[in-house]
């Protein structure tokens, strides 16, 4: 039974990402943006952890629930505006899916490790909050940093690197290291993270 519920509430977060209007072309093919960012969570989540739990295969399906929904231009300008809009995004994805899992039946404590997970509650404290960030970081660093880069000069790079390498464990700095990057990008990446006077 618990299986069934599951599948229902993976499909339930799949539909709910295929309304996505932002279309991303991968592949030769079209694909709502959500849709394809929650595949490649769960495809990362299941190179890191062989076994995982149910919660964890949700909230990391979920991690981009209806993004859209709450886009950036609904705050302000400004570093404050953008870390208020993080927070209440972490809210929203907290809330679409713990719906969705009231409505298959999932039990109390299952659906409020989803929400701590997703909510990022617990970061470098809770081990299945720190894999989603793991996890998050992977699939940024292996799908958007490439073109992400292109916009930024080398300083901006290489300080979005350090950003993302702090928020990330040990094991998940080795499985970015295992990302093939193409070589000017790699070289800036080992360029970012050895240690100097002001990152030691």
């Amino acid at each position: 039974m618990s299986k069934d519920k599951l599948k229902l509430a993976i499909e339930a977060i799949d539909q709910a990402n295929r309304e996505d209007p932002n279309i991303e072309c991968w592949e030769g093919k079209n694909c709502p943006k959500e849709l394809l960012y929650s595949q490649r969570m769960t495809q990362w989540l299941q190179k890191l952890d062989s076994s995982p739990s149910e919660a964890r295969q949700i909230a990391i399906r979920a991690q981009h629930i209806r993004r859209w929904q709450v886009p950036r231009e609904s705050f302000p300008a400004g570093r404050e505006a953008y870390l208020r809009w993080r927070t209440s995004l972490y809210r929203f994805h907290a809330e679409q899916v713990e719906q969705i899992l009231l409505e298959v039946g999932f039990d109390e404590d299952t659906i409020a490790s989803v929400k701590k997970m997703v909510g990022k509650q617990g970061i470098k404290r809770d081990p299945d909050v720190q894999l989603l960030e793991d996890v998050a970081c992977l699939v940024f660093l292996e799908y958007y940093f490439p073109n992400f880069a292109k916009q930024y000069d080398e300083t901006k790079i290489m300080d979005i690197v350090r950003k993302t390498w702090k928020k990330m464990s040990d094991s998940g700095h080795q499985a970015a290291l295992c990302i093939p990057f193409p070589q000017e990008l790699a070289e800036l990446i080992a360029k970012a993270l050895a240690p100097t006077e002001e990152h030691p």
